[in-house]
């Protein structure tokens, strides 16, 4: 076991940390630095270099006991001919798991206060393990070991704990204040280049106009990892880039139901031009032309190497035959093995209760219907289905339905 709380002092670890802040806001692209705003360039700064003191679950500490080859050399009660070297005799060892939350790190870390005689502890994953052995271990004697040790652990803890609760609001300070700095010299630098009558020569990759890209996020497929197969890597989607693509689309529904009377003689492909113009004004594709396309009546599609790795449905309430028919249809698009996918279905007219019970048991039957992921929203839910031709190739499909009732 390890001597806890004595790699690195708490000093040299929150110097390390603002140091790092301001040499990443620094070299920053400065076209990325001047079209994001500063709260959201100070977020990211926060949430990137915050730090996470360790809590420990005290409830969920459990034990365990075997025996084991006890080192008794420096025990003076015990004669040992030759104390130079390890003796081992019998014994018992109990090995305490304490699970926690939190950087792992930080047991690593002196606090400003500490002792000269820290506690011994290995981590394992997300728990802290300590041991207590002897060869005559008594129940007492190891309760109070246990005990005396996680208070110990738990002091330190607090304690980084709260120099770490002080950084964590003074770094979104030093944040602001060296982002605020950088483009005000950004500012005046091209200012200067703008006052002396020349044409200003462009870089590959600058930015032509000053937008938002605090919205503007870049959609880049992920090469999933190869086998040594012979095998090609195929993109896909980041799961956070769906669930945002999903955020907006639910947001830009809020809308509709806000204002039914502008979308009461909305059909599908008007629907599905009203989310295009949305998420293209949210993302940025790799090449010239919008991320987001659409191809047929209904469909909103993200394509790589002329391929879709999402694909998302515009379908008002038909029941039962008109859903799954947009099922079927979806999974004929599937190419690529991780393809994401979303429908979303209006109602009107009907009776929401039962039309959202009737979606979800619908799906489940669908023959291609592989399991159920979870539910995302209150009328959302994910799922997973095989393609009909090939099982061993997957689609996520997310399906949301929303009540869009007619202008009174």
């Amino acid at each position: 076991m390890d001597l806890l709380f004595c790699k690195v002092d708490w000093f040299s670890v929150e110097q390390h940390q603002r140091s790092a802040v301001d040499q990443e806001v620094d070299v920053y692209h400065p076209d990325k630095l001047l079209n994001t705003s500063e709260d959201a360039l100070v977020d990211y700064f926060l949430e990137k270099y915050r730090m996470d003191v360790p809590q420990i679950q005290r409830d969920a500490i459990s034990v365990d006991q075997r025996e084991a080859r006890i080192d008794v050399s420096q025990d003076p009660l015990r004669y040992v001919s030759d104390r130079s070297r390890p003796f081992h005799v019998p014994g018992t060892l109990v090995e305490v798991e304490i699970p926690f939350s939190g950087d792992e790190q930080f047991f690593r870390v002196q606090p400003s206060t500490f002792t000269l005689n820290p506690p011994r502890g290995e981590v394992r994953g997300s728990s802290l393990f300590i041991h207590v052995q002897g060869t005559t271990l008594q129940p007492a004697q190891v309760k109070q070991h246990i005990d005396s040790t996680v208070a110990e652990i738990e002091t330190n803890l607090n304690h980084l704990r709260s120099a770490a609760e002080q950084f964590n609001r003074s770094i979104a300070q030093q944040a602001q204040s060296r982002i605020a700095f950088r483009k005000q010299k950004l500012l005046q630098d091209r200012n200067l280049v703008a006052n002396l009558g020349f044409p200003m020569k462009q870089r590959d990759g600058a930015a032509a106009t000053y937008a938002s890209p605090q919205v503007r996020r870049k959609i880049t497929p992920v090469q999933p990892p190869a086998s040594t197969a012979s095998f090609t890597p195929e993109p896909a989607l980041p799961d956070d880039h769906y669930n945002a693509i999903l955020d907006i689309m639910t947001n830009m529904v809020r809308v509709m139901e806000c204002s039914p009377s502008a979308f009461a003689h909305s059909d599908e492909e008007a629907i599905r031009t009203h989310f295009l113009v949305q998420l293209n004004g949210h993302y940025q594709g790799q090449a010239t032309g919008e991320t987001f396309n659409y191809e047929g009546k209904t469909d909103i599609l993200v394509k790589d190497k002329g391929r879709s790795i999402f694909i998302a449905e515009c379908k008002f309430w038909r029941g039962e035959k008109g859903y799954l028919e947009t099922i079927d249809q979806l999974l004929g698009y599937l190419t690529w093995r991780d393809t994401k996918a979303a429908i979303l279905v209006f109602n009107r007219n009907r009776n929401f209760t039962d039309v959202l019970a009737k979606v979800k048991e619908i799906t489940e039957r669908h023959p291609n219907f592989r399991k159920f992921i979870r539910q995302r929203s209150e009328t959302g839910w994910m799922f997973r289905f095989a393609h009909r031709d090939d099982p061993n190739r997957e689609m996520t499909v997310t399906v949301m339905v929303f009540d869009v009732p007619n202008a009174s």
